[in-house]
């Protein structure tokens, strides 16, 4: 090798590694309420000017806990990291605490993780999805929210997500007097032994059972329905609702029981057909990887910030693709636009995607988060710019702080859910 090689080979070593890895300057946490949720975004900033980036850490029912968790842990744990070890430092914040698998923690350390990987995206000048692998599909298909106090009006509800291109929609119906979930629908009259919304499951699975009956002889097979239990009967109610409902061909029936009775599951896999989702709840591999490894649900339905971020709901992805169970990330009101970007990556790039639930994006919301992905015929489209393709307008944020348009219950206990309760007062999951 001449002396001349010699030379420009330790240049050309420089330019092909490229500037020395951004290190974290500051970690600041961005609260806003611009559409009656609580949500909870971090921003990482690096040494390199204009080089940040945002990840969703938020945790609506205990919202105001996230942004001291990161606050007064995890940003004296990473200042002055590089940021290009995502792996290394999930592992490290995950393991720091000794105490895991709490959605505090998990929700703080998702907020870290997703600004990670909007930075490496806003350093390579690409979109997530296209740090991964790619996309394997152009858009997400899509479920909307249909409800009603009566069949007709679930109906006509349903018809309203067909007309604007859905092809899945999630039904759910009001039982007259209760505190049914997924409605406004019923209202709260009954009184119980104890004061407050009143709930009893019996009425409950019977009244859906109806519901799915005049929704199918309505409007046929063609458009796939689901339905949300939210947790709210027994195991063994559970069971007998799976099965009942079997004749309908649901999408998929979600959440039937709580993280607490998952050995149930195989009950009800034994005895019917009907497919299941599970997990907006879960928060440690204890909880999804025998339910997805004995093959006992359909569709893994994480949280992705109460998972603890991207990086461990990629990694449940690929275990679902190996066991042949299918995506549908937690998608709610409760989830940042920031959320709704992973969300929507994750879609993108895992060959088991399943569906997505969505949550239209108010004016409002739009107001802060600039770069929402789009909605089109009931399909999702991610934003092609670098990192999430989301920005943060800060200062329309600090005009929705937490408890905007907050009222009764719900800004009493700061944001936080109150109680449902059978007519004998004993108190139900919700």
């Amino acid at each position: 090798m001449s002396a001349g090689a010699v030379s420009i080979a330790p240049r050309a070593i420089q330019a092909a590694r490229g500037t020395p890895a951004p290190k974290i300057k500051d970690i600041s946490v961005i609260e806003s309420q611009p559409a009656g949720v609580r949500l909870t975004v971090v921003k990482i900033t690096t040494d390199q000017d204009g080089l940040y980036g945002y990840g969703c850490g938020t945790f609506t029912q205990r919202a105001d806990l996230v942004r001291p968790a990161v606050e007064k842990y995890l940003k004296p744990f990473l200042l002055g990291k590089t940021t290009d070890r995502i792996e290394d430092i999930w592992q490290s914040c995950y393991d720091s605490s000794y105490w895991k698998n709490g959605p505090v923690l998990n929700s703080a350390i998702s907020g870290v993780d997703q600004a990670l990987w909007d930075i490496k995206g806003r350093q390579a000048g690409l979109p997530v999805y296209d740090l991964v692998g790619g996309k394997t599909r152009e858009a997400a298909d899509c479920y909307g929210h249909a409800d009603g106090a009566e069949n007709a009006q679930v109906i006509d509800a349903i018809k309203g997500w067909q007309a604007r291109g859905f092809r899945h929609v999630r039904a759910q119906i009001g039982v007259p007097g209760m505190a049914a979930y997924g409605t406004g629908a019923g209202g709260t009259t009954m009184q119980g032994l104890r004061p407050g919304p009143v709930f009893e499951p019996a009425y409950y699975t019977r009244r859906v059972i109806k519901m799915f009956e005049a929704v199918r002889d309505s409007l046929g097979f063609e458009i796939e329905l689901l339905h949300d239990a939210h947790e709210r009967v027994t195991p063994n109610q559970a069971v007998q609702f799976a099965k009942d409902l079997e004749k309908f061909k649901l999408f998929f029936l979600e959440d039937v029981l709580s993280p607490e009775d998952i050995a149930y599951f195989r009950q009800i896999r034994q005895q019917c057909a009907t497919p299941l989702a599970m997990g907006e709840l879960f928060n440690s591999p204890h909880e999804w990887t025998p339910l997805m490894s004995e093959r006992l649900i359909d569709y893994i339905r994480v949280h992705v910030s109460q998972a603890g971020g991207f990086t461990p709901a990629r990694k449940i992805a690929i275990l679902g693709e190996t066991f042949g169970v299918r995506t549908a990330w937690h998608g709610p009101g409760d989830v940042s636009p920031v959320g709704h970007a992973a969300n929507v990556t994750l879609d993108l790039v895992s060959t088991n995607f399943g569906v997505q639930e969505y949550s239209p994006f108010s004016e409002k919301v739009q107001e802060v988060f600039h770069g929402c992905p789009v909605m089109k015929d009931g399909y999702l489209y991610a934003n092609d710019a670098p990192g999430w393709g989301i920005e943060v307008d800060e200062k329309a944020a600090a005009k929705y702080p937490f408890g905007s348009n907050e009222r009764g219950e719900r800004q009493r206990l700061n944001g936080g859910w109150g109680e449902v309760r059978k007519r004998d007062g004993q108190v139900i999951k919700q």
